[in-house]
């Protein structure tokens, strides 16, 4: 099972609620903007592939606390 995350930055609120539910994934940068970890910026926004469920749920987790609804997990 390999999944996508999908991260749009540009639009952050530094709220930080993404890396209080998954520090292992997510981490405020130096603007105070979410970063995730290990991912690579394409076109308008980042991506991270994943392959375990773990990371999968995490991401999840992130992604439905974002209160501005910047974090997807997709079918890659």
């Amino acid at each position: 099972m390999v999944k996508k995350v999908v991260h749009f930055k540009k639009d952050c609120i530094s709220c930080g609620a993404c890396e209080a539910i998954s520090p292992e994934y997510w981490k405020l940068d130096e603007e105070g903007l979410a970063q995730l970890l290990k991912s690579k910026e394409v076109d308008d926004h980042w991506e991270l592939t994943i392959d375990s469920e773990e990371a999968a749920e995490k991401n999840q987790e992130a992604a439905d606390v974002c209160p501005v609804n910047i974090i997807h997990v997709k079918e890659d």
